[in-house]
């Protein structure tokens, strides 16, 4: 069986709700689970939808970083195109692909919602026909490092993590270094699950 990949992935959006605010980009992150080897990347933005709203919290949030604002609005693309572009590229990749997010459940649930509309594909199986985008029911990255550190829950939140897992790239809120970042983190993960 082929080594598992995983897609470690970071959306950005004008809001917290999918199917009432619009995912304005995202990146994942693709490395395989033997060795941590980066295999590939995607990242888009894209084209807010016109009959969703933005929520004002998120908004008031994104004018205290421009330059994360402009890196999520920069050349935006139809959402239909970006996600078969994004479903190719994941069924592309060398193994069965997981996918990784920081948390799980916010960043799947945008991935989700966006594939289902756009190109009728499932993230993870479920009681919809058809062949899902990824195996099993992904990863969260603060629970993996509750398990591989021994930390409790508390401590293996994001904020505490050691700078040295994310291998040098800073978290900018632009969906490509904060994937890289988690990718790296990952990484590290892995390694101390194996010792």
């Amino acid at each position: 069986m082929a080594d598992s990949v995983f897609v470690v992935t970071d959306i950005e959006a004008d809001g917290l709700r999918p199917g009432e605010h619009s995912m304005l980009a995202f990146a994942s992150v693709a490395i395989t689970e033997a060795t941590g080897a980066e295999v590939g990347r995607f990242s888009a933005t894209l084209a807010p939808l016109p009959e969703l709203t933005t929520e004002p919290a998120t908004m008031d949030w994104w004018r205290t970083e421009p330059e994360a604002w402009a890196a999520a609005t920069l050349n935006p693309r139809d959402p239909a195109a970006v996600m078969a572009d994004y479903v190719a590229w994941v069924r592309a990749l060398p193994g069965p692909a997981v996918f990784v997010g920081q948390p799980t459940l916010f960043d799947g649930a945008w991935i989700a919602w966006y594939l289902w509309r756009f190109a009728e594909v499932r993230l993870y199986h479920g009681p919809r026909p058809g062949r899902p985008l990824f195996e099993g029911g992904g990863l969260d990255l603060a629970s993996f490092a509750m398990g591989a550190t021994g930390r409790s829950y508390a401590e293996s939140d994001r904020s505490n993590w050691p700078a040295a897992w994310y291998g040098g790239h800073v978290h900018t809120h632009n969906a490509l270094d904060d994937a890289l970042g988690y990718a790296a983190a990952l990484r590290s993960l892995l390694a101390a699950a194996r010792r």
